[in-house]
């Protein structure tokens, strides 16, 4: 009986991530108020537990994240030299 309990958890938390990131295509869409984008990254993290694309497209974007992050620091650190 356990193992029909965890499988029927996996196919849960799959749908449920299905679901917030099909949600989240909507509010991506322009004139749709909302953090579509936001909705995807929580739906992409939730299906990462169970599908490898999910996980690489997360991955994706820590690390288009952490380039903003380095770019942005930069962009501070010359500004803050030229003052």
């Amino acid at each position: 009986m356990r193992v029909r309990g965890s499988a029927v958890r996996k196919i849960f938390r799959a749908a449920l991530g299905f679901v917030v990131l099909f949600i989240g295509l909507v509010l991506a869409i322009p004139g749709v108020p909302g953090p579509g984008f936001a909705v995807i990254l929580l739906g992409l993290v939730i299906l990462s537990a169970h599908f490898h694309w999910a996980r690489r497209a997360v991955e994706w974007v820590k690390r288009k994240a952490e380039q903003a992050k380095q770019k942005a620091r930069s962009l501070r650190s010359k500004s803050d030299s030229q003052n």
